[in-house]
């Protein structure tokens, strides 16, 4: 039953894309003043973007409503991980809003009381499998014993079983996680730095031609057009690559 709840989900957001639905523009910024000035500059060259915390907690909310009703569509990246019914209500409220895509860490507990909230809502949750900042160093300081491919294949497998509608996992990872999810699941990829961008703080990163061949399903990009002296031509240039890849 889980697994048919959000099939119709999995093959809206997987199926018949275009580039520009695959690109998504994170707006890691911190007031909305400047996001609301970034997704104006960009105009209609990108017509998806990502909401984190830092934004989210500082009237990104309100900014998310404003896009959907704008005909944008939006990624709420706030990584829920609760009680289970504390998950479900937020997962819950979330869903009326209208928003593309959510994210929760990919506990089994966690993700069978988000599916069963969001049904019929339309609403794609995401599954966060390991954080693209932690290497396999980071993963044994936090008490893990996994490597972090072991991890990540771990946590596909159990959100493909609760019917989860896609995974968050690194480029690096794609290939292997979308052996494991089939066709229909997103493959969300963030850290993705086009050709020559610096790589920042994430330590596992690919360009999105790359990302693309090895079954990435949408890409996150932040600083390489959030951060560019002309982020249109950033925008449109890494559209034209995934378009190239496709």
């Amino acid at each position: 039953m889980r697994l048919d709840a959000h099939r119709s989900v999995r093959g809206i957001l997987v199926t018949n894309r275009k580039a520009s639905d695959q690109l998504i523009v994170a707006l890691d910024v911190p007031t909305v003043l400047e996001a609301a000035g970034i997704v104006e500059n960009l105009g209609d060259a990108v017509s998806f973007y990502k909401i984190g915390y830092q934004l989210a907690f500082s009237g990104g909310m309100q900014l998310a409503d404003e896009l959907v009703r704008a005909g944008k569509r939006v990624f709420l990246d706030l990584k829920l991980l609760d009680i289970d019914n504390t998950v479900a209500k937020g997962v819950e409220a979330i869903a009326k809003t209208g928003v593309s895509m959510l994210t929760l860490h990919a506990y089994p507990k966690a993700m069978a009381a988000a599916v069963e909230a969001a049904s019929g809502s339309g609403l794609c949750l995401l599954g966060v499998t390991v954080l693209t900042s932690m290497d396999d160093a980071d993963l044994v300081d936090a008490g893990y014993h996994d490597t972090a491919e072991t991890l990540v294949a771990r946590r596909a497998r159990q959100a493909f079983e609760a019917g989860m509608g896609g995974i968050v996992c690194s480029a690096a990872e794609a290939r292997a996680v979308r052996e494991i999810v089939g066709p229909d699941m997103a493959v969300v990829t963030p850290g993705i730095r086009p050709a020559g961008a610096a790589a920042g703080d994430q330590k596992r990163v690919v360009t999105p031609a790359d990302a693309i061949a090895a079954g990435a399903s949408h890409l996150v990009v932040g600083r390489p057009v959030v951060a560019a002296s002309d982020r249109t031509a950033s925008a449109l240039a890494i559209l034209e690559e995934i378009e190239s890849a496709a």
